[in-house]
């Protein structure tokens, strides 16, 4: 007769109808009391004791969106997969609904409003530019269900044959470029534009940050408004635009003006080498950084490269968790409330990273992947695995483990331009010739000096 050898392991859940309410060890980052505070805060709290609990339907969306393949019952059942030892009712799909609609979108703004920002320590890699906290704004677009409703207030994309893709929405997010963390988060329907919804994120600017842009967000009105919060900003400027040379800095800058503010104007040419030749480019950046001894332009040049920080962000949203999928949610405020939860929930697992990488001296918060905390939180939700803290704080847990086991190798440089996201074939790639796991690229910056502007 074979040896047989029992596992037992404790779990500790919250009290009875709200036993399914938690995320795995992440409940640490969002504890019961936070998300009590964001009911309270929003008048959301149940008048009566429901099978659902209010804070239930909170982890539940929080759990949707690390589960995004799933449909709601589904992530119901990975939620109280490991509580047979406690009695769960069982829900339907349509109390699931019904659940998240009494919620609505408050709450989990507010959620989100709790847990956004830098996510950074003054130690942490890369973070801050002689001082100045690094983040960087741009805009994506998520595809939203075809439905009559959704085409209605959102409409569609368009070609020669007509109508064509999914109805979107744009999603404009204030990113901290060191740990990849959403600092704050507007969207609305695509009509708008980006520079509408990124006018909201000023908000959360301030005196000792500097701000990376892109040319669609460089029109005077725009930074005007960022200049008027007290931030720096560096922006890429178009072509077209011919800003008058007013003095020369002794590092090949030169003093503008873009409308009453006074700017120093780089322009530069950068040359990158790989195995595949020489691409030159010419570009022209503006900053309102004007001491050009601090601030040499050779050195804002190499910062600016930092903004692709929040593409990587936007990667992690769309690729790793949603996989390209388009949101589950057929109304207006499902939608909201599904991109908060999505914001909310990305945050954490950025936040997870960041204290892993922290207690490890020299590990940059970018090294940590997002695959690998993703699915470690997966697994222990499902486990229900350190729902509440041991005696002794551990700032890095199982999920930081893993991540500081599997650390990506130092960021390679970038120097692939704009392409089609979703190209007809997903082989299109090898078209490229390029092998991106071992290519080396060099880059060499070249200060030019314009004439004076008579």
């Amino acid at each position: 007769m074979s040896e047989q050898c029992v596992i037992t392991r404790e779990i500790t859940v919250a009290e009875g109808l709200f036993a399914p309410g938690h995320l795995g060890e992440l409940t640490r980052i969002v504890p019961f009391e936070m998300v009590d505070a964001a009911l309270v805060e929003t008048g959301a709290v149940q008048q009566r004791l429901r099978k659902i609990p209010a804070r239930v339907v909170v982890y539940l969306l929080l759990a949707a969106a690390l589960f995004e393949d799933c449909w709601y019952p589904a992530v119901w059942r990975r939620l109280t997969a490991a509580l047979d030892t406690v009695p769960v009712v069982k829900i339907s799909g349509t109390a699931l609904w019904n659940a998240r609609t009494r919620l609505g979108v408050r709450p989990m703004q507010a959620l989100f409003d709790l847990l956004r920002g830098p996510a950074t320590a003054i130690r942490t890699v890369d973070a801050r530019f002689k001082g100045l906290l690094t983040v960087a704004i741009d805009g994506t677009y998520l595809d939203v269900p075809d439905s009559p409703l959704h085409r209605a207030r959102l409409g569609k994309g368009a070609n020669q044959y007509g109508a064509s893709g999914y109805p979107q929405i744009c999603l404009t997010a204030l990113v901290a470029c060191g740990t990849r963390a959403v600092m704050d988060a507007a969207f609305g329907p695509r009509s708008s534009g980006e520079t509408v919804y990124g006018r909201r994120l000023t908000r959360s600017l301030h005196a000792g940050m500097i701000v990376l842009l892109d040319r669609g967000f460089s029109g005077n009105t725009f930074l005007t408004a960022v200049t008027a919060t007290g931030a720096a900003f560096l922006t890429r400027v178009s072509a077209s635009r011919k800003p008058p040379v007013l003095a020369r800095f002794d590092d090949g800058s030169y003093l503008s003006r873009f409308g009453t503010h006074e700017v120093r104007i780089i322009e530069c040419e950068i040359t990158v080498t790989t195995g595949q030749g020489r691409r030159t480019g010419l570009y022209r950046m503006a900053t309102t950084l004007l001491d050009h001894h601090r601030y040499p332009a050779s050195g804002l040049v190499s910062l600016y490269h930092e903004r692709w920080e929040v593409e990587s962000a936007y990667f992690a949203i769309k690729k790793t968790m949603l996989g390209r999928r388009v949101l589950r949610s057929k109304t207006w405020p499902g939608i909201a409330q599904e991109i908060y939860s999505l914001l909310s929930a990305y945050q954490i697992l950025r936040i997870a990273i960041a204290d892993a990488t922290g207690t490890t001296p020299g590990a940059d918060p970018d090294r940590g992947s997002s695959s690998v905390a993703l699915r470690c939180a997966r697994d222990q939700t499902v486990q229900a695995a350190g729902i509440t803290a041991d005696t002794t704080t551990d700032l890095v847990g199982t999920i930081g483990r893993a991540v500081l086991d599997q650390l990506m190798p130092t960021r390679r440089l970038r120097i692939s331009p704009r392409a089609v996201k979703r190209p007809l074939s997903r082989y299109a790639y090898k078209s490229l010739k390029t092998d991106r796991r071992t290519y080396t690229a060099t880059l060499d910056i070249n200060i030019l000096q314009p004439p004076l502007t008579p």
